[in-house]
């Protein structure tokens, strides 16, 4: 593995998790929240309900921290923040968003309850791919009348975060989520706290995210988390060149099935199946892990592994 940087990256998963997931730092975390906010929410304190949704992390590396937030009027929000992968991205949003307002009705009378629905977020941090074609970088998103665009319901919302379209120089950071999300894409190619980004929350920051500050075993865990980011954006970048979008074999070749005659198509699935496994050969020999290859690739990990046997 290559020296490590001065700081560690924030958009793998241990970078995530030591920034914005330890209790004794959650100021970190209100103070991004906040100003992800603009002043439309202020929160003061919150609780982690659950660190992480088990089972999703295994399979995507997604992290994902289930809070109980208190604003200042002492009103309660509940905010799921992710730093997501693009697998079934949008769909995953939409059900997390949807599972922390259903685990809020009681097992009983839910009339009773009268569907007292606490204000629900969805923060979505996404590193490298788009959530769409435009340029913009933070979409703030609610439901509202399709002809109008009037506001229906502004209670539960969804915030994502395309890191790709952040490209603002420090110079040119004008407000403090610019400073933020500045730092979240780029910290780990910086060699110091610039005077753009002098304030007390960031210098905090800095401090915690040095590699060196790292234990023996954190130290370890922070080189697992990196290498899987190396590998996983080495696949997305074999599978461009093989002319394929981002792996997403098994979308494309739904597509291309619909409408399509049946012996027609089971010779095209055949044969980029064929292609598939060929291309799986090849990044084992190139030393990618097996749950990195079907994580990308959609190919079931009992197949890799008999391509390897």
């Amino acid at each position: 593995m290559q020296a490590h940087s001065r700081y560690i990256d924030l958009t793998t998963d241990y970078g995530f998790k030591r920034i914005f997931g330890r209790e004794t730092d959650k100021d970190l975390l209100i103070d991004f929240l906040n100003d992800l906010f603009q002043g439309r929410k202020v929160i003061k304190d919150l609780v982690y309900n659950k660190n992480e949704h088990q089972g999703d992390t295994d399979k995507f590396g997604t992290v994902i921290f289930d809070l109980t937030c208190t604003a200042d009027d002492d009103s309660q929000f509940i905010i799921e923040v992710q730093r997501s992968h693009q697998d079934n991205f949008k769909q995953r949003t939409i059900y997390y968003g949807s599972k922390l307002i259903a685990d809020q009705a009681p097992k009983g009378d839910r009339n009773t309850w009268g569907y007292a629905i606490t204000e629900t977020y969805v923060i979505a941090i996404m590193d490298g791919f788009r959530f769409s074609d435009t340029q913009n970088y933070l979409h703030d998103i609610c439901l509202c009348h399709r002809q109008t665009g009037e506001i229906f319901y502004d209670r539960l919302g969804f915030i994502y975060i395309e890191l790709l379209n952040f490209n603002k120089s420090e110079k040119a950071l004008e407000s403090d989520l610019d400073k933020w999300l500045y730092i979240l894409k780029n910290m780990a190619k910086l060699d110091k706290l610039s005077p753009f980004l002098r304030k007390p929350i960031f210098e905090k920051l800095f401090k915690i995210a040095e590699y060196t500050k790292l234990n023996k075993e954190e130290k370890e865990m922070y080189d697992v988390s990196l290498k899987r980011k190396w590998d996983e954006h080495a696949v997305h970048e074999y599978w461009k060149k093989q002319g394929l979008q981002e792996g997403r074999l098994e979308g494309r070749l739904e597509g291309r099935l619909e409408g399509r005659l049946e012996g027609r198509l089971e010779g095209r699935l055949e044969g980029r199946l064929e292609t598939l496994k060929e291309s799986a050969l090849n990044m084992l020999e190139r030393g990618f892990d097996i749950q990195t290859i079907s994580d990308v690739i959609h190919l079931p990990i009992d197949e890799i592994k008999k391509l390897r046997n």
